[in-house]
């Protein structure tokens, strides 16, 4: 069965709507479209030369490597979700190790995890796959928890321990996203002088951001200006959770939004939405991948190559997927991370 009749057939339902569908807002001429030369993107950015290595080597590598897509491992929730929540499906992964070999045998772009547990095996392993050091995090041990990305290790440190790449949390419309922009934009910047490629995670967190029952965290006008506020201080990836509904400034009545602005932008399709977010990452320029959720059992592969196709048919760069894959067998880990990866080889799912 070739890829295309195979991702057909695991959409089912969906396939007519998400395969078919042309984008009109927001066409895609107006884009930056990924590609084998997506590197280039930074040609004539301030970006050194050795950071334009790191990003070639992040590129480059595994499956998706010439391609212009990324597909991702991370694995950082030991500390954001707590270890024993995280792992007890697969007791495997509490240790690091195991995170890495996943990461290897699924052939994706690189590994991102925590100072400790790529700094344990870097000896062995940074040369063989890029490391993605994640620096902050928010932690659960405070009673009663707060929500607040901190300061984890030093940049200096990521980069001693052979890392391609930092990788950040902001939780915009936070109490603390004021200090959280500054603190990160600081670290990429150091980052940059160091010769390391920069992700940033853009995740919108404010009770207020949930009204008359709907929850507006994943709305694309709000994580879309997350996505902009992210490129502009430098983050070379933007990693983005898909967007679910629209409307945010709107129905919240806060910063700058009128009628026009959404009728001119976007419609309700799933790939408009997300070709939004696109729009807001320089037309593309700088690569959007969208996070894969967490794990919802039988229903995880579907979930998966669905939120892969949205991302590729709006113009997005790839698939940051982390719990479908490490809360299961090894095997299947590396099955649903290839199917995500079969997504951006198939020819026929192309930009909407």
């Amino acid at each position: 069965m070739s890829y295309i009749d195979k991702i057909t057939e695991v959409l089912g339902d969906d396939a007519s709507n998400l395969l078919e569908h042309s984008s009109k807002k927001i066409p895609k001429e107006r884009l930056t479209i990924p590609g084998p030369n997506s590197v280039e993107n930074f040609a004539e950015s301030d970006r050194s030369p050795q950071v334009l290595k790191s990003l070639a080597q992040l590129y480059n590598h595994g499956a998706l490597g010439g391609t212009g897509y990324l597909n991702i491992l991370p694995v950082d929730q030991g500390i954001e979700h707590s270890a024993a929540a995280s792992f007890y499906k697969n007791k495997d992964y509490f240790d690091p190790e195991n995170i890495i070999k996943l990461a290897i045998e699924a052939q994706c772009n690189g590994v991102a995890s925590t100072f400790g547990g790529l700094a344990l095996h870097a000896r062995k392993y940074a040369h063989k796959i890029p490391f993605v050091v994640k620096i902050n995090h928010n932690e659960l041990m405070t009673y009663p928890n707060k929500y607040d990305q901190i300061p984890f290790g030093s940049v200096k440190e990521a980069w001693d321990m052979g890392a391609t790449a930092i990788g950040a949390t902001i939780y915009f419309g936070s109490e603390e996203s004021t200090r959280q922009i500054q603190e990160v934009a600081a670290a990429f910047e150091e980052a940059h002088q160091l010769g390391m490629a920069t992700i940033l995670w853009c995740y919108t967190r404010n009770s207020a951001f949930k009204k008359d029952e709907k929850d507006y965290h994943t709305a694309a006008d709000l994580t879309g200006q997350a996505n902009h506020i992210g490129v502009t201080i430098k983050a070379d990836v933007i990693k983005q959770k898909l967007p679910t509904t629209n409307f945010g400034f709107q129905d919240i009545n806060f910063a700058k939004h009128s009628k026009e602005m959404y009728e001119s932008l976007t419609t309700d399709h799933p790939i408009d939405l997300c070709r939004l977010q696109v729009a807001n990452c320089y037309m593309g320029k700088i690569g959007l991948i969208n996070s894969g959720g967490g794990s919802e059992g039988d229903s995880d592969f579907k979930a998966a190559v669905k939120t892969a196709v949205i991302n590729k048919r709006a113009g997005g760069s790839g698939l940051i997927m982390g719990r479908k894959a490490f809360q299961r067998p090894l095997k299947d880990g590396v099955e649903i991370l290839r199917s995500v990866q079969e997504v951006y080889l198939t020819d026929e799912i192309s930009v909407a």
